[in-house]
């Protein structure tokens, strides 16, 4: 389906981003991975996309709070496989406080890495994609994106921003044979929203059994958490042919939370 695509995957050394990298790669897509994490482990799973789908696979270790660290990993990428055709923005980051005690520099740290660097990432990717008049981007929202809850300030605001972001490139972009649209999973279980339930129990003052039942899993109908292989199929159908009029939308992939 992606044979002879490139697909650059921000935030994807594990979690969702991971599954959606090799969700492209068995499609045939060459890919960039890029995070934080465990030099050997990262190696790891780099070298098993590459035997298992039979594709190439390279890791950059940009950072997604540095503009031009984020450039120069789709420059690269452009230089070793000749295109970036699919730029998934996924990585991101968490911290759950009141608003009046938000370490400022927490602020700070999600709006760079969860909104600012999509934004990065985009305007670099563009100019190859308009030239070759095909290309994908996908940006990882979340239910945030569409709804709020407390003491999420930051985190809530950025993935509002990513939303706007999406309908803006999408509407740029849509004559050009490129395609921007957001995913808007809602809790999905993974490194990051594992890390959420002690904070958010210290938060509210409950206990974390607590948290996931009447916090995260209260909000979903379905009372379970998203898959990463749900969101990352529906990446993967996002990228392909049949997606193609797909454009400026948020995929909501949330067990039903934001139908009521």
């Amino acid at each position: 389906m992606l044979k002879g695509k490139t697909a650059v995957v921000t935030g994807s050394t594990s979690g969702i981003g991971l599954a959606i990298a090799q969700a492209m790669a068995k499609e045939g897509a060459n890919v960039l991975i890029n995070g934080f994490g465990d030099a050997a482990a990262i190696e790891k799973e780099r070298k098993s996309i590459e035997t298992t789908f039979g594709v190439k696979a390279i890791y950059s270790p940009a950072d997604m709070s540095k503009g031009s660290e984020i450039a120069e990993m789709i420059k690269t990428a452009e230089k070793t496989f000749g295109s970036v055709d699919i730029l998934v923005n996924n990585a991101g980051i968490q911290h759950v406080a009141p608003i009046e005690e938000f370490p400022v520099e927490k602020w700070d740290a999600i709006i760079a890495i969860n909104l600012s660097s999509a934004f990065h990432a985009i305007r670099t990717a563009i100019p190859g994609m308009k030239q070759r008049k095909w290309g994908r981007i996908i940006n990882t929202a979340s239910a945030h994106a569409l709804v709020a809850s407390p003491f999420k300030a930051a985190y809530v605001a950025a993935k509002h921003g990513i939303a706007g972001l999406t309908k803006t490139a999408a509407l740029e972009l849509a004559t050009f044979g490129i395609t921007v649209n957001a995913i808007c999973p809602g809790y999905v279980w993974t490194p990051l929203v594992e890390k959420q339930i002690a904070d958010t129990a210290k938060a509210r003052g409950i206990t974390e059994d607590e948290v996931k039942k009447n916090v995260m899993l209260l909000a979903q109908p379905t009372k379970e958490f998203v898959t990463v292989e749900d969101v990352a199929a529906l990446a993967v159908f996002l990228a392909s042919d049949a997606g193609k009029s797909i454009n400026g939308s948020m995929q909501s992939i949330d067990g039903g939370w934001t139908a009521a």
